[in-house]
């Protein structure tokens, strides 16, 4: 896709998102999987069917603009969800696992809120009155999703971790 306009790059950046809203959700249950304290496996569920939500949101979105639902490969969450694995697979600890796991999931969600955070932006720039609510809706889920996780952190699994 050639981009010229600030149209294109938008549509672009959907596509981005896009694909990476369904990488995470095909990531997602090997977090829930490894996470050992249940709030932990608890909020990765939560946000499992809240992703799923955003993919379907992200198609509706695609609809009302005219566009077919593609996703355009995303190094940058590619690497975020390689690294955190990566990380993942050398911790025996649980609760240092735990530890590394909301890390992850904090890094997935800034990624987020900062895509998302720009859509919204360019959505108002262009005149897309009728995806805004669906981008703002989704940015206010990804900011939940992150302060969910902050406070795991600061409440008990850091804590437990050292």
């Amino acid at each position: 896709m050639s981009i010229s306009s600030l149209q294109d790059l938008f549509i672009h950046t959907l596509q981005d998102v896009y694909f990476a809203e369904n990488l995470i959700v095909r990531k997602l249950p090997t977090m829930v999987k490894e996470a050992g304290a249940a709030p932990l496996k608890k909020a990765f569920e939560e946000h499992l069917e809240e992703t799923r939500t955003h993919v379907s949101r992200l198609d509706a979105v695609f609809k009302i603009l005219g566009e077919k639902p593609e996703a355009e490969e995303c190094p940058a969450i590619e690497g975020i969800i390689e690294e955190a694995e990566e990380l993942i697979g050398e911790i025996s600890n649980a609760k240092t696992k735990d530890a590394a796991l909301i890390a992850a999931g904090q890094a997935v969600e800034h990624y987020e809120i900062t895509r998302y955070g720009t859509l919204v932006s360019w959505a108002k720039e262009l005149g897309h009155e009728e995806v805004l609510a669906h981008l703002r809706e989704t940015l206010a889920e990804e900011k939940d999703a992150d302060n969910k996780l902050m406070r795991l952190g600061e409440d008990q699994l850091n804590q437990k971790a050292a």
